[in-house]
C-alpha cells in the first residue's frame, strides 16, 4: 500500500491588497516600512488604495530584477503564486505599466541611497587593509533596447564592426571589496567616460578608505581630487608616462608628484607561469601612502590584486542576474527606474551574503555563493516564504543554510584571456585559433629599480 505524505505550510503576509508586496526572505531586510517610508519620502504613495498599491508595484519592480527572463505579468503571478486562498488582483500588462509609470524611479532612488554602503561583516581579513576599508571604482555597461526614444537618450557605442546592436548606458560604481557591497554608483549616456562621472561618486569617500582604480582613472587632477577626500588610492599608471623620481625608499620603491599631488611610485615586473607558458607584464602602480616601512611595496602589489572584485561584481549583475539580457524598460524614465531596482536588488542579495558570512567567522566571503543565494531567493518568493520575521532573529535564514551547504572551494590562482569565448554570431570571436583554456598558475614578483632621469 503506498503511503503519502501531507505538507501543511504557514505565510505571513501583508493584509488585504498589500499581500502580493514581498520579496519572499528578501523582505525582512527590505521590511513594508522602509519602502513606505520610501514612498513617503518622494511624495508616490497612491492618493486612494488601488488594487496596485505602489508599496505592491516597488516589490513588483524589485522582483522583476529576480526575475529577468520573463515579463511583468508572469513576475506578478510568481509574486502570487504562494497566496492560494488570499484575493489578489489580476492586472494587465498595461494596468503594470501604468503603475509602475505612476511610481516612477524617485522611490527606488531613494532605496537604493538608504541601502548602500558597506556591509558590517567585523574584522576580517580581505575587507580592510591595515585598518582601511579596501575600495574600488571602475566602470561598466549595460545594454538597452533599441527604439527611438532611448536612441534620443542613450547611443550606440562604436566598436570594430561599426558600432553596438543596442543603445547602451555607462554605470560607474564604488565598491567594498570585501563584500562586494555598493557603496555608491552613478549611471548615464556612454557619450560621457568614466572618469566624468567619478566626480559624483566623490563624497561617498572619506578618511579610513584605500581606493584601488586602474590605469584609466590615473589623471593626475582626478588623484589630486580623491585624495582631497581623505581617502587614501592605489592606482596604476601607464609604463610610458614620465614622472620624476625625488627620493628613493629601500623597499625599491621611490617618491614623485602627478602635478600637485605627492605620491609614492612602484615599479615591478609579474610573471605568470602556467602549464601552457609563461607571460610577463610590467605595473606601475602610485599611491598615497608615503611610509614605506608602515606600507611595504610588496603587500601594496599584492593588495591591488583587489581591484579585481569589482570586475567580479559586475559579472553576477551582468550575467547571474541578468543572463546578458537587454534591459526591460523602452523609455529612458523606465531605464533609470529598471537600474535603480537591479541595484537594489543586488544590494539585498549581497548585504544577506554578508550577514550569513558574519555567522561563521571560519568562512572567507569568497566561499559564499551568489549565483546559489540568488536562486534561493527566488524560490522563497514563489513561495511567499519567510516574508515576515519571527519572534527569534535567524540571522541565516533559508537562503543561508542552501548557501552553507554548498561552499565555494578555497579561491585558487586561476588565469584565462580576456576574450568572448561564445559571441551572439555564428563565426567564431576573434578568430578559431585562439586558446580559451582556465589555468591553474603560479605569480612571481620582482620590484624594479627605474634608473634616474
Amino acid at each position: 500500500m503506498d503511503t503519502q505524505s501531507v505538507i501543511t505550510r504557514t505565510i505571513t503576509v501583508a493584509g488585504g491588497r498589500f499581500a502580493p508586496g514581498h520579496l519572499g526572505e528578501l523582505t525582512q531586510h527590505l521590511p513594508f516600512e522602509m519602502v513606505d517610508a520610501a514612498l513617503t519620502a518622494t511624495r508616490t504613495t497612491q492618493s486612494r488604495l488601488r488594487d496596485l498599491p505602489s508599496r505592491v508595484v516597488v516589490y513588483l519592480l524589485l522582483a522583476a530584477c529576480l526575475f529577468p527572463e520573463v515579463g511583468y505579468p508572469t513576475v506578478w503571478r510568481k509574486l502570487t503564486a504562494g497566496l492560494a486562498g488570499i484575493p489578489t488582483a489580476s492586472p494587465t500588462a498595461g494596468g503594470l505599466g501604468q503603475a509602475r509609470h505612476r511610481v516612477g524611479a524617485a522611490p527606488l532612488r531613494w532605496l537604493f541611497d538608504l541601502l548602500r554602503g558597506p556591509a558590517a561583516t567585523g574584522p576580517r581579513q580581505g575587507i580592510r587593509w591595515q585598518g582601511l576599508l579596501v575600495c574600488a571604482i571602475d566602470g561598466t555597461t549595460l545594454t538597452v533596447p533599441d527604439n527611438p526614444r532611448t536612441r534620443a537618450r542613450f547611443t550606440k557605442q562604436r566598436c570594430n564592426h561599426g558600432s553596438t546592436g543596442y543603445p547602451q548606458i555607462r554605470l560607474v560604481a564604488l565598491l567594498a571589496c570585501g563584500t562586494r557591497t555598493l557603496i555608491d554608483a552613478v549611471f548615464g549616456p556612454t557619450t560621457a567616460g568614466e572618469t566624468t562621472y567619478t566626480p559624483r561618486l566623490l563624497p561617498s569617500l572619506h578618511a579610513g578608505m584605500i581606493l584601488l582604480a586602474d590605469r584609466n582613472f590615473g589623471a593626475a587632477g582626478l588623484l589630486a581630487q580623491i585624495a582631497a577626500t581623505g581617502a587614501h588610492l592605489l592606482v596604476r599608471l601607464k609604463n610610458g608616462r614620465k614622472i620624476p623620481v625625488l627620493a628613493r625608499y629601500p623597499d625599491g620603491s621611490y617618491l614623485s608628484m602627478l602635478g600637485g599631488l605627492r605620491v609614492r611610485v612602484i615599479e615591478c615586473e609579474i610573471t605568470i607561469a602556467t602549464t601552457a607558458g609563461r607571460h610577463t607584464g610590467v605595473y606601475r602602480l602610485a599611491t598615497t601612502l608615503l611610509d614605506p616601512h608602515h606600507h611595504p611595496a610588496a603587500e601594496l602589489i599584492r593588495l591591488y590584486h583587489e581591484r579585481w572584485e569589482i570586475e567580479t561584481a559586475y559579472l553576477e549583475l551582468k550575467s547571474s542576474i541578468l543572463g546578458g539580457r537587454v534591459l526591460r524598460a523602452r523609455t529612458p524614465a523606465g531605464i533609470e527606474q529598471e537600474v535603480y531596482a537591479l541595484m537594489v536588488t543586488y544590494q539585498l542579495l549581497r548585504t544577506t551574503i554578508a550577514d550569513i558570512v558574519i555567522t561563521r567567522p571560519d568562512i572567507d566571503p569568497d566561499r559564499a555563493s551568489f549565483a546559489i543565494a540568488w536562486q534561493a531567493a527566488r524560490d522563497q518568493l514563489v513561495q511567499a516564504a519567510n516574508v515576515i520575521a519571527g519572534s527569534v532573529i535567524d540571522l541565516v535564514g533559508t537562503i543561508g543554510r542552501h548557501v552553507l551547504a554548498d561552499l565555494l572551494p578555497t579561491r585558487r590562482l586561476r588565469v584565462c584571456p580576456r576574450i568572448v569565448k561564445r559571441a551572439i554570431s555564428k563565426y567564431q570571436a576573434r578568430g578559431s585559433n585562439i586558446d580559451r583554456t582556465s589555468y591553474q598558475a603560479t605569480l612571481s614578483i620582482d620590484i624594479l629599480v627605474p634608473s634616474d632621469p
